[in-house]
């Protein structure tokens, strides 16, 4: 197993390129499915998400393969298959975003439930609901969700839950829903980016959905899909993470394919703090250098701060004079990263749905475990500000989202070392015997 060895306290300069957006690649990905000819994906960032679901797409007659170009190729090559395994989707809860898919194309489709996660309960309620909706009979048996359907018809369905839109359930219905016979209206759709990506990406192939970007779509159904050529949006939250990684350090850097427009809540917010970001053309330079205020914010659904960012959001505050009052309303229970930020010298209490969190000068470095993939993008972050060297441990969560960001870093001039971790060797602990037992004790 991997871990990072961070030494801190190190200016950035440079420039980076943004990668495609994982959270906008994973759903068209599985899209592809639906699609009656070759579908050619550019801007998909090398993940270990998108090898989880290229590998759940092969066990489903595809075939992917990519160029020098790093453009992916996806073909139906057998569309018998109908079954996503449970050993391929525990890997990855997005894998879910195969169901829709399946269920249109294929009339049938078995897919594993996804099971638990470390940011909170995450159930697919609002999945199933909108598919029943199209016409399926959803049966779950031995953690398999089993959905079928030879016909699917487009029908009125209100997607809205406790936290706001489903963004994975808005693709999957909205995926079933381009080829069900009639109109399907969708209320309260999911808003983000990643959400119309998808929508742009299938009209590219001839589906007729209207109103992305609102919480109102109407998709009138067609009869099928053609294939096509199609490039994923750059990542949102990746674009945060470097320009916190900015920030947290006082440095000035520049950032190629930054998509600013998606990305209006956390600037101001960025703002608000004291960095200057400006762009010009392609490139958007992030200026840290200048003092820090401390904010308070909440987490929301788009176009609000992303839930993905709270936990960057709170290493920089965690060394930004002053007191600042996070919350998350799409996982009220978010805050696992809080501890090892503590563990770092960071001063932050837990008041109820909320973290309170006091800037101190300077982290330090030490030991660190990873809880999820945003909490070790935090803790890189912590690490760079910190003082002396910060082991970054189950890195595996890192891989999941961010094309090697440590490489990123290291040519922003950061000193960032990937290496194996060593296992500790734990001494025996002899067993007590009456051999050792004190002599009082014999005695007694």
């Amino acid at each position: 197993m991997e871990m990072l060895v961070v030494k801190g306290e190190r200016p950035l300069s440079g420039r980076v390129a943004i990668s495609g957006a994982k959270n906008a690649a994973l759903p068209i990905m599985a899209a592809t499915l639906l699609a009656d000819g070759p579908v050619t994906l550019r801007n998909i960032p090398q993940l270990v998400d998108v090898a989880t679901l290229a590998r759940v797409l092969v066990s489903l007659g595809m075939n992917i393969h990519g160029d020098t170009s790093g453009a992916l190729h996806f073909e139906t090559v057998d569309d018998s298959q109908q079954t996503a395994d449970y050993e391929l989707v525990r890997r990855m809860r997005a894998s879910i975003c195969v169901l829709g898919p399946l269920l249109a194309k294929r009339k049938r489709a078995c897919v594993s439930l996804p099971g638990g996660c470390n940011i909170g309960h995450r159930p697919i309620d609002l999945h199933l609901k909108g598919l029943r909706a199209l016409g399926a009979d959803i049966s779950i048996e031995n953690g398999y969700v089993h959905a079928a359907a030879d016909r699917l018809v487009g029908a009125d369905i209100y997607l809205g839950g406790a936290f706001g839109s489903t963004v994975t359930g808005t693709c999957n219905v909205m995926s079933a829903a381009v080829l069900a016979e009639g109109t399907t209206h969708i209320e309260a759709a999911a808003c983000e980016p990643e959400v119309i990506d998808l929508g742009n990406f299938l009209n590219s192939l001839g589906a007729n959905i209207v109103g992305l970007g609102t919480p109102f779509l109407t998709i009138e159904g067609v009869e099928s899909l053609s294939g096509g050529n199609y490039s994923v949006i750059s990542d949102r939250i990746e674009a945060a993470t470097l320009m916190i990684a900015a920030g947290i350090t006082g440095s000035e850097i520049q950032l190629e394919n930054a998509p600013l427009s998606h990305m209006t809540a956390v600037l101001e917010v960025l703002d608000q703090v004291g960095l200057k970001i400006s762009s010009t053309a392609n490139v958007t330079t992030v200026d840290g250098r200048g003092d820090r205020s401390a904010v308070d914010f909440v987490a929301r659904p788009y176009p609000g701060i992303p839930t993905d960012v709270q936990a960057q959001m709170m290493s920089m505050m965690s060394v930004t004079p002053g007191k600042s009052v996070i919350a998350d309303a799409v996982f009220p229970d978010r805050f696992m990263h809080a501890s090892e930020l503590t563990r770092m010298g960071a001063q932050i209490r837990r008041e109820g749905s909320t973290a309170v969190v006091q800037g101190v000068p300077r982290l330090s470095g030490a030991n660190v475990m990873a809880s999820d993939l945003r909490a070790s993008a935090a803790l890189v972050l912590a690490a760079l500000a910190a003082e002396g060297k910060t082991v970054i441990r189950r890195i595996y969560h890192l891989d999941r989202g961010y094309e090697r960001l440590e490489n990123k870093l290291n040519a922003l001039g950061a000193k960032i070392q990937r290496v194996e971790d060593q296992p500790v060797e734990i001494p025996s602990v002899p067993s007590l015997s009456k051999a050792s037992t004190p002599r009082s004790n014999r005695a007694a």
